[in-house]
């Protein structure tokens, strides 16, 4: 046996660039193959084909204008509360009173109707005025009010829906 002991080869400045240079090159494809097949699977998202910008571009609503002699039918409180309340009333969205819990309307009920209908037509706190839908009438805000308040015990009258009326023309 020997009594020397080997040393383990030093690796020079040279040979290690060239191992990084390697690692870099293949970290390098590596990122362009993903790129590409990524580009690829994307369906080609960044078009300039006329309809996929018109399509990017559109508007997200629309304004849409009534004549003076449109007609309007009011609608039942329990469709206004299907149609627009519940977006909020049906699961206390911003503290809203939930549609049938006694506890959350005792407070409101006690406040008596007509306080109710004017914070509906009005706003209050976080609600819009109106619940957010300006197409409502007042009859239809009333009755929507009074559906939900008798859902948790209130014995409100509920306005009958009125029949199709001529919206007045604007300015009068």
């Amino acid at each position: 046996m020997s009594k020397h002991q080997e040393k383990p080869p030093i690796i020079s400045v040279q040979s290690f660039a060239a191992m990084l240079a390697a690692l870099l090159i293949l970290c390098l494809v590596i990122f362009m193959i993903v790129k590409l097949v990524a580009l690829n699977q994307a369906g080609h998202s960044g078009t300039d084909d006329p309809a996929a910008v018109l399509e990017r571009i559109k508007p997200v609503g629309e304004v849409v204008v009534k004549s003076a002699g449109s007609t309007h039918a009011d609608k039942t409180g329990e469709q206004i509360v299907t149609e627009s309340c519940n977006a909020c009333h049906a699961t206390g969205v911003l503290n809203a009173p939930k549609v049938g819990n006694a506890g959350d309307w005792g407070p409101r009920i006690a406040q008596g109707y007509e306080t109710l209908v004017k914070h509906a037509l009005d706003g209050i706190r976080t609600m819009p005025a109106r619940g957010g839908n300006a197409d409502l009438s007042d009859a239809e805000v009333a009755g929507a009010v009074a559906y939900m308040a008798n859902k948790a015990g209130a014995d409100f009258k509920v306005p009958a829906p009125q029949a199709e009326a001529p919206v007045p023309p604007a300015g009068k």
